[in-house]
């Protein structure tokens, strides 16, 4: 029987630190993109949960002839509420499965009548506080999804 004595391959310390320096440069490109994509995203769910709320809004005022008042809120979209005016016609299943949460993980506000039309939905976006800008925006139904 022969031995046979083979060298070891491996990646040299300067290949290792090739790919370190690409895979850098990648993420230093690539990370700014996606973080900003994820603010975006975020808004584009804010609208979405509007459009949601106001069609199961629609459809709670079709049965009882008048919107939540702000005292019942949004939570009358998902239990009948006790509150006067009590609904009439409240749909056995509700309106909505649940409540969503605006993707800061507050819980959307609600007016009616509402300053903007008959009804608000609105949230105060990321620090929860009125005003402010970029991720601490407020956002209402009555905006539109570019502004």
């Amino acid at each position: 029987m022969r031995n046979k004595t083979g060298k070891q391959r491996g990646f040299s310390l300067i290949e290792i630190l090739v790919v370190l320096v690409i895979m850098g440069l990648l993420i230093s490109i690539i990370a700014p993109n996606v973080m900003g994509r994820a603010d975006e995203a975020r808004v584009q769910k804010v609208f979405a949960d509007f459009s949601a709320i106001e069609t199961a809004l629609r459809m709670y005022r079709l049965d009882n002839y008048d919107y939540p008042s702000s005292e019942q809120g949004l939570s009358a979209l998902v239990e009948r509420p006790s509150l006067e005016p009590v609904p009439r016609n409240w749909k056995s299943d509700g309106y909505l499965e649940s409540l969503p949460v605006d993707p800061w993980g507050n819980p959307y506000l609600y007016l009616s009548p509402g300053q903007n039309g008959p009804y608000d939905i609105f949230t105060y976006g990321a620090d929860g506080v009125r005003g402010g800008s970029g991720q601490n925006s407020d956002y209402g139904n009555w905006q539109n999804a570019e502004q």
